[in-house]
C-alpha cells in the first residue's frame, strides 16, 4: 500500500508498507457498491482523458473510474472525485525506454515482452525497434490516494478482480474506426442478389435532380427498383429533405437506395429501408447500369486517383504540399497538428481554421474552466466539452513541444531523424459530432464545406447561454424573383454561412494553351509517349463573382400575378455582410458519363476582398410586387385521409422539420404548430401552412391540441401533473442549487433525479441568467419556457471589405477520395496545417484553394 507520493513521483515513495491481505479488503468494502463490471455496451475509456489528450503514455498517466469507465489525466481526476464522488480508479501508465544496445551497438534479440498488458494503441512516432515498452496497473482510492498495485488477485475481493481482468482487456471504443475494420462493419444486404428492377425506361442524369415529391434537390436518393429519385430526412449540417425516399418504400416496398452524390468507381453510399441501415450492394454496378449510370468507367489505382488523372494530380499535389520546399517545423500553442484517422483530413482542415478565430478561441477555451466545472456527468457525449478539449487541444501547445537540444545532436549523428510525439488523435471529437450521421461516421472521404456546415449546426444548436459564435458566419441573401410575364418582383430574405462561387471556365486566360495542351496530351497517349506539362486553366476571380451575381433562370416558378407556374428569374444579393465571410469555389461536378469530375483551375483568389458592390438594395422606385398569396397546399390523397381520420400525437412530431423550418427565422412555438397541423407531411408543406398563418395573432403561441382525445384537458393539468416530489425538490435544493433551477429540471426529466442533476450541468446557463426561470412555481405550465417576442436572426452586419487568413486546398479527383490541407495566415506568415505536421509555408498555394476564410476589414 502506498501513500500519494509515489503515485506522484514524489521523493520517499518507495519503501511503503506492505498491507495485509485484510487490510486491503477492508479498505474496499466501504466503496464495493461502486464498483462495475464492464457489460456488453459499455464504453471503456483507457486510451484517452475526457478532458484533455492525457493518455497512459502521459507523464502523470492516467485514471479510469471504476464505476463509469471513463478516464481523466491527472488535473482533471480530482473534478471528476468531486463532481460524483467515485473514489476506486485504475491508473494505467506505459512507460517508454529506449532498448539496451548490445555490444555491436544494435539492439538486443526481440523478445516476448511480458511487461505489457494493456491493449492500448502504440505510437505510431515511436520505432517498435529502438524503443520497448512497460505496462503499469493499479488501483487508487480517493480522496486518500491510496494504491493498490495491480495484478493482485490473492488479496482483492473477487469482484475487483474481475472488474480489474475486465477495464484491462476491454477494446478501444473507437475500434469500429479503424481504416481496417470499418468496411467489414457493413452487412451486404439479403435484397442485393435478387433484386428487382423495373423496365420502365427510367434513365437518371449525371446532374440536375430534384425529388419527385417535392422540389428539394440535396440529399436525394435513387430507389433501384424503379428509378426514383426522392428526398431523404434532415439532417442539421444543412442536407436533408421531407422523407419521402421513406414514404416511396413504405407505399411500394422498393428496398434498396443509393445516395445520389456518392457514387465513385469503387462503391457508393447504399441504404436498406427493409433492413434499416446502411449495407454493401455487391452488384453496385450492375444496378445502377441498369438507369444509365456507368460507375466502372474509370478504375482507381492503388493510391485512390483515376489513372487517366495521374500526371495532373500528382503536380496538384505537390503545389498544395509544398512538396520539394525544405519546410521548417512549427512548435508552441496554436502550431498543433492533428492525426489522421484515416480519411478524416477534411475534419481536421476545418478544425484548424475554426480555432484560428478569436470568437471561437474565446467561447471555448476562454471558458473552459466553466465549462468543464458544468459538464455532464459524461462529458464525452457532450458537444461543448468535446469543443473546448479540441480547442485547449490546439492552442496550449501542450502537445506541440520542439525535440530537445540533445535529440538534435543525435539526429545528426545517426543520420537519421527521430519523429516527435507531437500533435493529438480527435478520435473522441470525431465520434461524437459525427454520430447518426451516415457520412461523417464512416470511415471514408467527406467533403470539407458540408461538415463545416454541420458543425456550424451543432455550434446553433449547443450554444453556451447567449453566446453564439457561430454568429460570425451568418449573414442574410436577399432573393429577387420576377416573373417574366408580368415583370412583378418579390423580396424574400434567407440566412446562410457562406459563400458559394462558380468556377467561370468559358473566362479562361489561357484559352490558346489550353488547346494546345489538349491536342498534344491526346497525340502522346495515341502514341504512348510521355504526357506534357500540365497547363492548368487560369480564371479571374472577377469573373466567378460575375457570375454569382448574375440572374438564374428559377425551375417551376409559380407567379401569385399569373396564379400559375410561369418564367422566372432570381438575382442573390447580401442583406448584411458577415463578420467572417466563408466562401467556397464549387471546382466539383459530375460528367456525361456519370463520373465525378473536379475543374483543376487556378483563381487568382485576391488577398484583399470588395464586394459592398454586392448589398442587397430592396424594392426599387417603379417595381410592382408580385401579391402575397400562396400557391395552393397539394395534399396527396392518402395523406388527407390521414389527416381526416387521425391527429398525430404531439409527441410524435418531426423534430427535424420544425429545425429545418425554424432555421429560416420562424417562432419555434410556429414551426411545431406547422408540423402538428400538417400531418408530419415534411417542411414544405408546413412551410406553406407557416405563410398563410402567419398573420394570426396566435401565430407564435405555444401548441395546443383541442380535440385530440381530450388531450386538451390533459394539457390543461399537465402543469399540476407534473409538479415533481418535494422530497426530490429540497435533495437538489440541499446541493446550492435555486428551487427554480430543480423544478425546471426535474420536470425536463420526469423527475429523475439522476437525469436532473446531469440537466443542471449540461444547461449552466439556466442557473446564471434569471430569466429563464423567473415565476416558474406560479406558472402552471411552467414545464415549457416562454420564448420572447420573436427575433430575426442574429447578424453582424458591416462593411463588405475583407482580408484572406486562411484556406482549405483539395487534392483528388472528387470530394469523396484525395486529401485536405489547411494554410492560415499567422503572426504576419503563413502555416500549412498538413495533418499532424505543421510548418511555415514557403509558397502557400492560394489560387488552388477549395474554401476560403476572409475576415471583416474594420472600416
Amino acid at each position: 500500500m502506498q501513500r500519494r507520493g509515489a503515485l506522484f513521483g514524489m521523493p520517499g515513495g518507495s519503501g511503503n508498507r506492505k498491507m495485509a491481505a485484510g487490510d486491503i479488503g477492508e479498505l474496499l468494502v466501504p466503496h464495493m457498491p461502486t464498483i462495475r463490471v464492464p457489460r456488453s455496451g459499455d464504453r471503456v475509456y483507457k486510451n484517452e482523458c475526457a478532458f484533455s489528450y492525457d493518455s497512459p503514455n502521459s507523464e502523470g498517466g492516467l485514471y479510469v473510474c471504476m464505476n463509469t469507465f471513463l478516464a481523466f489525466g491527472r488535473e482533471h481526476v480530482e473534478r471528476h472525485f468531486r463532481k460524483t464522488g467515485q473514489s476506486v480508479y485504475m491508473y494505467l501508465k506505459r512507460h517508454v525506454r529506449e532498448k539496451v544496445r548490445g555490444a555491436s551497438g544494435g539492439a538486443l534479440p526481440k523478445r516476448r515482452n511480458s511487461k505489457i498488458f494493456l491493449d492500448l494503441d502504440t505510437d505510431d512516432d515511436l520505432n517498435s525497434d529502438d524503443f520497448e515498452y512497460e505496462d503499469e496497473a493499479k488501483l487508487v482510492i480517493f480522496p486518500d490516494h491510496y494504491e493498490i498495485a495491480l495484478p493482485n488477485i490473492e488479496e482483492l475481493p473477487a469482484l475487483v478482480t474481475i472488474a480489474c481482468d475486465a477495464v484491462l482487456s476491454s477494446k478501444s471504443p473507437y475500434r469500429k474506426q479503424d481504416p481496417d475494420t470499418w468496411e467489414n462493419e457493413l452487412p451486404v444486404s439479403k435484397y442485393a442478389n435478387n433484386l428487382t428492377q423495373l423496365d420502365n425506361g427510367v434513365r437518371i442524369p449525371p446532374s440536375g435532380w430534384k425529388c419527385a415529391r417535392c422540389d428539394l434537390r440535396e440529399n436525394l436518393w435513387l430507389n433501384l427498383t424503379d428509378g426514383s429519385v426522392l428526398c431523404g430526412k434532415w439532417f442539421f449540417d444543412s442536407s436533408g429533405g421531407n422523407g419521402h425516399a421513406l414514404e416511396h418504400y413504405r407505399d411500394l416496398g422498393y428496398p434498396l437506395a443509393v445516395k445520389l452524390g456518392t457514387i465513385t468507381p469503387d462503391g457508393a453510399d447504399v441504404y436498406s429501408f427493409q433492413e434499416e441501415e446502411p449495407v454493401l450492394d455487391p452488384h453496385l454496378a450492375k444496378h445502377l447500369a441498369h438507369f444509365g449510370i456507368d460507375m466502372l468507367h474509370m478504375h482507381g489505382t492503388e493510391n485512390g486517383l483515376q489513372d487517366n488523372d495521374n500526371k495532373p494530380r500528382i503536380s496538384e499535389w505537390e503545389v498544395i504540399q509544398e512538396t520539394g520546399t525544405k519546410l521548417k517545423p512549427m512548435y508552441g500553442p496554436g502550431y498543433t497538428g492533428l492525426k489522421n484517422l484515416g480519411n478524416s483530413c477534411y475534419l481536421s482542415s476545418v478544425m484548424q481554421a475554426i480555432f484560428s478565430i478569436p470568437e471561437f478561441q474565446r467561447a471555448y477555451v476562454g471558458n473552459l474552466p466553466r465549462i468543464f466545472d458544468y459538464s455532464p456527468l459524461d462529458p464525452t457525449q457532450d458537444f461543448n466539452t468535446q469543443m473546448t478539449k479540441l480547442g485547449h487541444g490546439l492552442l496550449s501547445g501542450q502537445y506541440s513541444k520542439p525535440p530537445m537540444k540533445s535529440e538534435l545532436i543525435e539526429q545528426v549523428m545517426k543520420e537519421e531523424p527521430k519523429p516527435q510525439q507531437n500533435g493529438i488523435s480527435p478520435r473522441m471529437f470525431k465520434a461524437f459530432v459525427s454520430r447518426s450521421h451516415p457520412e461523417f461516421s464512416s470511415n471514408r472521404q467527406q467533403d470539407a464545406q458540408e461538415f463545416f456546415l454541420h458543425l456550424v449546426n451543432l455550434v446553433e444548436r449547443n450554444r453556451i447561454g447567449s453566446e453564439n459564435p457561430s454568429d460570425v458566419f451568418r449573414f442574410l441573401v436577399e432573393e429577387r424573383i420576377q416573373c417574366c410575364q408580368t415583370r412583378k418582383v418579390r423580396y424574400t430574405e434567407r440566412v446562410d454561412y457562406l459563400m458559394q462561387l462558380p468556377v467561370a471556365m468559358e473566362a479562361a486566360t489561357n484559352k490558346d494553351e489550353l488547346i494546345a495542351y489538349e491536342l498534344t496530351r491526346r497525340e502522346a497517349e495515341a502514341n504512348r509517349r510521355p504526357l506534357p506539362e500540365l497547363v492548368r486553366a487560369k480564371i479571374p476571380f472577377s469573373a466567378c463573382l460575375q457570375a454569382f451575381s448574375e440572374p438564374e433562370n428559377v425551375d417551376d416558378f409559380w407567379s401569385s400575378a399569373l396564379q400559375a407556374k410561369s418564367a422566372g428569374v432570381k438575382t442573390s444579393r447580401f442583406a448584411s455582410f458577415p463578420e467572417y465571410l466563408v466562401v467556397q469555389i464549387k471546382k466539383f461536378t459530375f460528367g456525361l458519363d456519370w463520373v465525378p469530375k473536379k475543374f483543376d483551375v487556378s483563381i487568382d483568389m485576391p488577398d484583399l476582398l470588395d464586394i459592398n458592390h454586392l448589398r442587397a438594395r430592396g424594392l426599387q422606385p417603379g417595381e410592382e410586387e408580385l401579391p402575397d398569396i400562396s400557391p395552393p397546399v397539394v395534399i396527396p390523397d392518402d395523406s388527407k385521409d390521414r389527416l381526416m381520420n387521425q391527429l398525430i400525437d404531439p409527441s410524435d412530431i418531426d423534430e427535424s422539420s420544425v429545425m429545418q423550418l425554424a432555421e429560416m427565422g420562424f417562432p419555434l412555438e410556429a414551426c411545431r404548430k406547422a408540423v402538428y397541423f400538417t400531418g408530419n407531411m415534411g417542411a414544405e408543406v408546413a412551410f406553406n401552412w407557416i405563410i398563410v398563418h402567419m398573420e394570426e395573432p396566435d401565430f407564435a403561441e405555444p401548441l395546443t391540441m383541442p380535440g385530440y382525445g381530450g388531450a386538451a384537458s390533459a394539457a390543461a393539468s399537465a402543469g399540476l401533473d407534473n409538479q415533481p416530489p418535494e422530497e426530490t425538490v429540497a435533495l437538489i435544493t440541499s446541493m446550492g442549487f435555486h428551487r427554480n433551477l430543480a423544478l425546471q429540471a426535474l420536470r425536463a426529466t420526469n423527475s429523475n433525479l439522476e437525469r436532473a442533476l446531469d440537466w443542471i450541468f449540461s444547461h449552466p446557463e439556466f442557473e446564471e441568467d434569471s430569466d429563464f426561470v423567473i415565476e416558474m412555481e406560479n406558472n402552471a405550465n411552467a414545464n415549457i419556457i416562454s420564448e420572447a417576442k420573436p427575433e430575426g436572426p442574429r447578424v453582424k452586419d458591416g462593411s463588405g471589405m475583407y482580408e484572406l487568413f486562411a484556406f482549405i486546398s483539395h487534392m483528388g479527383t472528387s470530394t469523396m477520395s484525395g486529401h485536405y490541407v489547411c494554410h492560415i495566415k499567422k503572426e504576419g506568415r503563413w502555416v500549412i496545417y498538413n495533418d499532424h505536421k505543421v510548418c511555415a509555408s514557403e509558397r502557400p498555394p492560394k489560387d488552388l484553394g477549395y474554401m476560403y476564410f476572409y475576415r471583416r476589414i474594420p472600416s
